[in-house]
């Protein structure tokens, strides 16, 4: 069995924003996880190249649409590739082995006579592809996530008879583990508790978009459409794809982690579609928070972007991925403060853990032949050895949990009582007696050992990072043996060379 992660389809309107970087160094660092823990992993991403917007961006800029995919398209792979992202699905929803998926998919939801034609009435938000509730019908009305003028649609579309799926989606979103956080479940229990309604899945007036295979002039919607991606993506790398080989190897994902705004697609459109074709459910849908800036989303229709290669330049992947992994708790909205930013990778990476790396390095170069001390049987201080099997317990318990910030403020606190264990035994002083050679010897494997599982512990959060401090201790990690394994204390060999030690991350400067 394979442990299926998947990012959004990004849609294509413009190059990726850090709110994209986000949800994508989060289910990086979830499958890095998942790898080291010793499962196989299938780790899907990909970009949603159809629909009305990608239509207009396109025209704006004078080019086909395919055109304009292809260019931010690779754009993105290049991102994912200049951020170290890991996946290996990238699927685009304009190619031609995803079509034949949808056009599957659509002939197994027919035969559950599920679809028929009927008109689309209301207001329609091109950013969010969506038709929204207007109650006062008026055509200034604006999109509360775009912050654009609503659009009147009237149109014949065909239908999902969604309103069918009503008690099978209650029960779905009844179970505690399938929605998450629980505020976001709140948000769905509510949606659902007023009555599903059926939804158009196709559009007349969209010409770029897939054919629906037996009505003319008819486009699919976009997002019956992209959410097929995700099943896609698993067959695409054959010759023939198809449905069932998706479903025999991969299918269902185990979780869907998105943006809370588009929650009610994953955890309720895209459920009953899949049960109507006869297809199991995804495990979970996680809808995190939205990054924002001086109180607002981050978005490009706002024009209040980060630019993620420019973070990238200036402060390096593993500054930004710590950031945005340990300050922002998964699930809520984060803001993005240049100072707090700052002063985080500072005190954290370059204090508390770099500092205290270099600083016990030195010690034991100066005062064990530029070597690891040995660790002598009549040591009893088990102080550093009982905190890292917490250590290591609490941050797996959290990763399981997807709890990303409390697994890094595991290691972060660990570090805090290696340093804190340091500064209480003062070595510096103790070695000033040629008696307490043995006892210095010690404190400092204890210490360089602590710095290990540290390294350790950081592996799926900040892979960089870690492997800088593994080096800086002998490089000692060995892929060969379960990570797992390695996290047990006493690894670290006595006697064996430490090279001379290089600060792991540079401290940051104000603006």
């Amino acid at each position: 069995m394979s442990f299926v992660i998947t990012t959004p389809l990004y849609y294509v309107n413009d190059k990726p924003h850090l709110g994209s970087i986000y949800t994508t160094v989060i289910c990086d660092s979830i499958a890095r996880y998942k790898r080291l823990s010793g499962e196989k992993v299938i780790f899907i991403t990909g970009v949603d190249e159809h629909g009305l917007k990608i239509q207009r961006t396109a025209s704006s800029k004078q080019v086909k649409p395919q055109t304009h995919c292809d260019e931010i398209s690779n754009i993105f792979k290049q991102n994912w590739n200049d951020w170290d992202i890991t996946h290996n699905k990238f699927v685009r929803t304009s190619s031609k082995e995803h079509e034949s998926i949808v056009d599957e998919f659509y002939n197994r939801v027919k035969k559950s006579n599920d679809i028929y034609m009927g008109v689309q009435k209301g207001w329609y938000c091109v950013g969010c592809e969506e038709f929204k509730e207007n109650p006062d019908n008026s055509p200034t009305h604006k999109c509360s996530i775009h912050q654009k003028t609503l659009e009147w649609k009237n149109e014949e579309n065909l239908f999902f008879r969604l309103s069918k799926y009503q008690s099978q989606i209650e029960d779905l979103i009844k179970d505690p583990s399938f929605i998450q956080p629980k505020e976001r479940r709140n948000e769905i229990i509510n949606f659902v508790s007023k009555g599903l309604k059926d939804f158009s899945i196709s559009r007349t007036n969209v010409s770029w978009g897939i054919p629906v295979p037996d009505t003319k002039s008819h486009t699919f919607y976009v997002w019956f459409d992209a959410l097929l991606g995700y099943v896609s993506a698993i067959s695409q790398d054959i010759n023939n794809p198809s449905l069932e080989y998706s479903i025999n190897n991969g299918w269902p994902a185990d979780i869907h982690l998105i943006g809370k705004d588009i929650l009610r697609f994953h955890a309720v459109y895209w459920p009953a579609m899949l049960i109507s074709a006869g297809m199991k459910v995804p495990k979970k849908v996680f809808g995190h928070g939205f990054l924002t800036r001086e109180g607002q989303k981050m978005g490009k229709s706002l024009g209040n972007v980060l630019d993620p290669n420019l973070l990238l330049s200036k402060y390096g992947k593993e500054a930004v991925r710590w950031y945005l992994l340990k300050d922002i708790s998964l699930g809520n909205d984060g803001d993005f403060q240049n100072k707090r930013f700052v002063d985080i990778i500072n005190n954290d990476l370059a204090n508390t853990i770099g500092n205290l790396l270099n600083r016990t390095s030195s010690m034991s170069r100066k005062w064990f032949d530029n070597k690891v001390p040995n660790n002598e049987e009549f040591n009893i201080d088990n102080t550093l050895k009982l905190h890292s099997k917490k250590a290591v317990d609490n941050f797996i318990k959290h990763f399981n949990s997807y709890e990303l910030d409390l697994a890094a403020n595991v290691i972060l606190n660990f570090a805090i009582k290696t340093n804190l264990y340091l500064n209480e035994k003062q070595p510096w002083i103790l070695i000033k007696d040629e008696y307490n050679i043995s006892l210095v010897g010690n404190i400092i494997y204890n210490v360089l050992e602590s710095t290990r599982i540290v390294g350790l512990l950081l592996l799926p959060l900040l892979p960089d990072l870690s492997s800088k401090i593994d080096i800086q201790l002998g490089s000692i990690y060995d892929e060969k043996i379960s990570w797992t394994d390695q996290l047990n204390w006493g690894i670290l060999k006595h006697k064996s060379n430490l090279p001379v030690p290089n600060p792991i991350i540079e401290k940051l400067e104000y603006e």
